[in-house]
């Protein structure tokens, strides 16, 4: 398979599947599921993160078997530096695991409680990291992404999933817009989205005049 036709397929196929995570993940189609089949609604979640999982597969094998050429390759102080930055990135994904709801995430208590609503059963909440960043899972991602080597089907792939966590994140605040309403506004105002800035933050005491005692869903 030539470069360009390569290159297009990977294009395509990461295409493909962000349409299909943005339509699932939407609350038009999860709405119309629980309307035409409510029985399914206690796996949605469970079957959003399968369809997920297994979605992946093709793009990763696309990934291995058509790297292409080289385009930047870390070394010496650089690969340090990028490595250092990566494992950072790892520890603040691990550390904020336990401020999300894992059961909830992957669908598993929806599925064990039979929940059949739309909606996400977490209220609002705001972990440490948030404090600094709206999406801390995808601030952190994005480190790790652009701190590898790079060919050129990495850098397409990295440049697409860019270019999806800022669709993704404005899509996902729709929904959190729909459940929290002017509180979520308020927050969206004074906190950075995707890249933490300095001077947009939330001091503790802020946050305490924001929030009530439950959680948001991950981003």
């Amino acid at each position: 398979m030539s470069s360009n036709v390569s290159s297009l397929t990977l294009l395509l196929a990461w295409l493909g599947y962000f349409a299909l995570h943005s339509a699932l993940a939407s609350l038009a189609v999860k709405t119309w599921v629980a309307k035409r089949w409510p029985g399914l609604m206690p796996a949605y979640r469970l079957g959003f993160n399968a369809i997920a999982s297994l979605g992946l597969l093709p793009i990763l094998w696309l990934l291995y078997r058509h790297p292409g050429h080289v385009v930047w390759f870390w070394s010496g102080t650089s690969a340090w530096v990028a490595n250092g930055l990566a494992l950072a990135a790892i520890a603040g994904l691990l550390y904020t695991l336990r401020d999300y709801d894992g059961g909830e995430f992957l669908g598993v208590r929806q599925w064990r409680n039979q929940t059949r609503t739309v909606e996400d059963q977490e209220g609002f909440h705001l972990s440490p990291a948030h404090r600094f960043v709206r999406h801390p899972w995808y601030f952190f991602s994005l480190v790790l992404i652009w701190t590898r080597n790079m060919s050129e089907a990495m850098l397409l792939s990295a440049l697409m999933m860019t270019a999806y966590f800022i669709v993704g994140s404005r899509l996902e605040e729709r929904k959190l817009i729909a459940y929290h309403g002017d509180r979520y506004r308020r927050y969206m105002e004074k906190v950075a989205g995707l890249v933490p800035l300095p001077w947009k933050n939330l001091s503790k005491t802020e946050v305490r005049t924001l929030v009530c005692v439950s959680r948001i869903p991950p981003a």
